[in-house]
């Protein structure tokens, strides 16, 4: 739903003028560009956000927020994106979006990040920016709300709309930085969407407006095309700022008054572009071939943009539409988890482009070779919907999800997260939608179901599916054989093919409710260090247990048992290995996957499933009020899983598609190759090759991973908006009522070591299949691992820190070698001794030898010099806010008190994590940088293009 740019713009301006109290009101007044959407709607909008406009056009929103406490999120949108563009400019937003970081009148090019860096900004987690088709957004998020912080970072995003310098020699320096991101996401799967605006929307704007833009323009563009499009665009009636976090409201109004209501443009405003129309179109069919892209076929029907305001009535139609649309997503999806299904995945539903057009499609992801059955399945699904409808039953069902899920909103709305709650905010401005209430999404549903019938659901389901078309498009790493026409024909055939009524599905019951008499509590120990209750039973079971008040309505919970990998050989590829990829989706001994949704329908749980160095891990998510289901959830995928053959037939299938896939980037290649590299040949971390993914059978994995689950003592952990009491009661009448359990088994010989591999004097050479230019340089050092103390692991990752500053500012801005150049340190705590230091990056293939030569530089300095306090705590404050960010959540915490319950020194461990970071000095990370990147303990890899006409040069 889009509402029209213009309408009433003059009255909506008027009244959100009335929602900012100022004294500014009696200033001339400048329209903002999309005024607040509550102004022209029925809608009410949040009263807990204080809207408001600036006399020079610029809007704002500000609201408390003290989840998680202290801080507080920045968005700065500007109402102009790639679509603003003249033919000449190609790029140039998204290009302008980096120049905003460049420098400005008052703040040093290399400055503006330093001040956010000593702060407690880090580069890319909390400072960032992203462009889109029509609109730029600029993010901060804030560590704390202190004056200080606040100010520099109004500061800071004031210069960035209205002060940009765009310096020649910055623009120089910048070209090469937009051409190494065009490089990295030049992807298979970007060359699919340029052929899907190509037949969806022909001679319209946005069919050449994809924000990279064109590299020639980028490569060549003058200073002067960036500062037209600045002062066209970067405007304060095009800007709409969001505050959210835990300061007085008053207050940051007052600053962010202070900071932007001088800005005034310069020069004339830019026009609104001519987006073009929809126009008439017959059947058309288009094949992309792509090697390497995922195998897809879309059958869409495309008509205008939908332009009416966000109003009640509107809301009420389109949910209609959408309870009709989630019937067939739910067939597509049981039709995807039968046997032999004609698709991996499938789904329809209605998509806004830009205000440009509407897309209702559905589309399906298949194998290779098997497009006609994914088209026939899709055309015939779909055609079925319209011509039978929906039954009572099936409405229902997804009445009662969705009234679920926005019951459990509204009782969590106290505690939304602030960086969601501002994204919220500036997304409804680009959506034109009325940022509401959680009780007012609930309220405005249940007034539209309340009296509505499949008869009035089947009504509307025909208008749905309307538009120019139908359009297929097909995207396929192989040819099909017959080309378009045969795609064509199929399609003509298959809607020649009558389709039956949906056969009822047959009611069902819960059949895991009792696990036995209910277990008996051992003993019972207070944590109060870290705030938990570690609780035994008779039957061995422990369970930890940790309430909070971080989230209302979310309890994490997470059930570990076995040896993991430690059970598993190192000379040979277990089929066990692919456990966590089918695990869920074999659903119950007595239910399917989808039967378990639908005898569930209507409550929160989840469940997970991953293997771990040395466990196995079933996961969920809850709230109180369903605790008790979710372990009943995860206590029968222990001790019952489904394990059926239809899920792992289908990964089976899949395989060759996902490694053609990986293969065609030098990002994905290298994942691919490098586990096993890097474990020194250790086969759990090999990648199984398509003979030994042909031979498993689903008997030999189901045999594997039965085996491990069933010895070894049960560990739960429970994180939330739990009461100690609550845990200990669904807990015994799920795991602690099992019988007991045998003792963990022992690990297979050599299966508790891991060797780094040993240092290279000429890089491993690895291939990838995409583009001759794209390559990949990749280095790491042996470090140590974090099974005991993790005091050195944790002074490594600053080290680490460090080394990114150092290699974002010499190989992405100063020499723009890479466009995400990354650093990061691992330390393992299964295997002693094991951990690494990396630096990589993707770049161009003929970079590859300076790559190394910078950062063995980088490398040499540090080791050679120590670091100054100031570069050592823009590294460190930036790790340790992100630390007492993730401190306020049940995430962290899950994890974190993981082993307490069988290692009490974890406790310490968890109490030190900040102060070990911060007793780390300039002469430490010298010292560590001597120890461990040394120059012949390092491991160096390439991975270059199959295309590229000849080898890279050794560095």
């Amino acid at each position: 739903m889009r509402s029209p740019r213009r309408l009433l713009l003059l009255v909506a301006a008027s009244a959100t003028v009335l929602i900012a109290a100022s004294p500014a009101l009696a200033q001339t007044q400048v329209a903002p560009s999309d005024p607040w959407a509550q102004t022209t709607s029925d809608i009410p909008a949040d009263s807990s956000v204080r809207f408001g406009v600036l006399p020079n056009g610029m809007q704002y929103a500000i609201m408390r927020n003290a989840t998680p406490p202290g801080q507080a999120s920045f968005r700065l949108r500007i109402d102009a994106g790639s679509l603003m563009e003249n033919e000449d400019q190609l790029g140039l937003a998204h290009f302008m979006e980096h120049m905003a970081f460049n420098g400005t009148t008052n703040i040093p090019e290399n400055e503006l990040l330093r001040i956010l860096e000593r702060r407690g900004l880090a580069f890319g987690a909390d400072t960032n920016a992203y462009t889109g088709f029509d609109e730029t957004v600029y993010r901060l998020e804030l560590p704390n709300a202190e004056d200080g912080t606040v100010d520099d970072s109004l500061r800071i995003m004031r210069e960035q709309v209205s002060e940009a310098l765009m310096a020649p020699e910055a623009v120089e320096a910048e070209r090469n930085v937009i051409v190494g991101e065009e490089r990295l996401r030049n992807s298979p799967a970007l060359r699919s969407i340029k052929a899907q605006l190509g037949l969806f929307a022909p001679g319209q704007r946005i069919s050449n407006r994809l924000p990279i833009g064109d590299l020639d323009i980028i490569r060549s563009a003058p200073r002067e095309r960036f500062v037209e499009f600045y002062r066209s665009y970067y405007r304060p009636e095009r800007a709409t700022f969001v505050a959210v976090g835990d300061f007085d409201v008053d207050q940051m109004e007052a600053k962010v008054r202070n900071a932007f209501e001088s800005w005034q443009a310069t020069g004339p405003a830019g026009p609104e572009p001519d987006l073009g129309a929809v126009a008439p179109r017959g059947p058309e069919t288009r094949i992309l071939v792509e090697p390497g892209i995922q195998s897809s076929i879309e059958l869409g029907y495309i008509r205008n943009p939908d332009r009416d305001p966000d109003s009640v009535a509107e809301r009420r139609d389109n949910l209609t539409r959408r309870l009709g649309v989630a019937v067939l997503n739910r067939r597509l999806g049981e039709l995807a988890r039968a046997d032999n299904p004609p698709f991996i995945s499938a789904t329809g539903g209605e998509e806004e482009w830009a205000d440009s057009f509407t897309s209702v499609a559905v589309s399906a992801n298949f194998n290779p070779g098997e497009w006609k059955r994914a088209l026939e399945a899709i055309e015939q699904e779909q055609r079925r919907l319209i011509q039978f409808g929906v039954s009572d039953a099936e409405l229902q069902r997804e009445i009662t999800e969705t009234r679920t899920a926005l019951e459990n909103a509204v009782a969590g709305a106290a505690t939304r997260r602030t960086p969601s709650l501002a994204s919220g905010l500036a997304g409804a401005v680009n959506a034109r939608y009325v940022f509401n209430t959680p009780q007012t999404s609930l309220d405005l549903f249940n007034a539209a179901v309340t009296d509505l019938t499949a008869a009035q659901v089947n009504q509307v389901l025909p208008t749905v599916f309307e538009g120019q078309g139908p359009l297929a498009l097909v995207v396929t790493p192989v040819e099909i054989e017959g080309g378009e026409a045969a795609v064509t024909a199929a399609l003509e055939a298959s809607r020649l093919v009558p389709v039956t009524a949906p056969v009822a599905q047959a009611q069902l019951e819960w059949p895991y409710a009792e696990f036995g008499a209910p277990g008996v509590v051992q003993s019972r120990t207070e944590i109060a260090a870290v705030g938990a209750t570690v609780v035994t039973f008779a039957n061995g079971v422990r369970l930890t247990v940790k309430p909070t008040d971080f989230r209302d309505e979310q309890i994490l919970v997470s059930a570990r048992t076995g040896i993991g990998e430690l059970g598993l050989p190192t000379d040979r590829i277990d089929p066990q290995g692919i456990a966590p990829l089918v695990f869920a989706a074999g659903g119950l001994g007595k239910l399917t996957a989808d039967e378990l949704n639908r005898v569930l329908n209507g409550r929160i749980y989840s469940a997970g499933f991953s293997t771990d160095g040395d466990s196995y891990a079933l996961s969920g998510a809850t709230r109180p009020q369903d605790l008790q289901l979710q372990t009943q959830v995860l206590a029968a995928y222990l001790t019952d899983p489904g394990l059926r053959p239809a899920p792992f037939q289908q990964i089976k299938a899949f395989f060759p598609q996902i490694i053609a896939q990986q293969m065609a980037t030098p990002g994905g290649a290298f994942g691919l190759q490098s586990p096993e590299l890097l474990a020194s040949g250790d086969k759990r971390e090999a990648l199984p090759t398509l003979a030994e993914i042909a031979g498993w059978t689903n008997d030999d994995m189901k045999a594997s991973i039965l085996r491990s689950l069933s010895t070894g003592p049960i560990d739960v952990v429970m994180v939330g908006d739990v009461t100690v009491d609550d845990a200990i009661a669904s807990v015994a009448s799920t795991f602690g009522a099992l019988p007991p359990r045998g003792p963990d088994a022992s690990p297979l010989p050599g299966s508790d070591q891991r060797r780094f591999p040993a240092g290279t004097a000429e890089p491993v050479r690895l291939t990838h299949n995409g583009p001759a230019e794209q390559a990949l340089a990749y280095i790491a050092w042996p470090t140590t691992d974090a099974v005991g103390d993790r005091t050195e692991s944790r002074r490594i990752s600053l080290l680490s820190a460090v080394l990114n500053l150092r290699v974002l500012e010499e190989i992405r801005e100063r020499q723009a070698l890479a466009y995400g150049p990354g650093v990061g340190s691992s330390s393992s705590d299964t295997y002693p001794g094991y951990g690494s230091l990396v630096i990589r990056a993707e770049t161009a293939s003929d970079k590859l030898e300076a790559f190394y030569a910078a950062v063995d530089d980088i490398v040499a300095k540090i080791r050679d010099e120590p670091v100054t306090e100031d570069e050592l705590n823009r590294a460190r404050l930036p790790i340790i806010e992100s630390l007492r960010r993730s401190q306020a959540s049940n995430e962290y915490w899950l994890s974190q008190l993981a082993d307490v319950a069988t290692r009490p020194d974890d406790i310490q461990q968890i109490l030190t994590q900040i102060s070990d970071l911060e007793a780390v000095t300039p002469a430490d990370i010298q010292a560590l940088a001597r120890q461990y990147l040394r120059p012949d303990t390092a491991w160096r890899a390439t991975v270059t293009s199959t295309n590229a006409p000849a080898a890279a040069p050794a560095p």
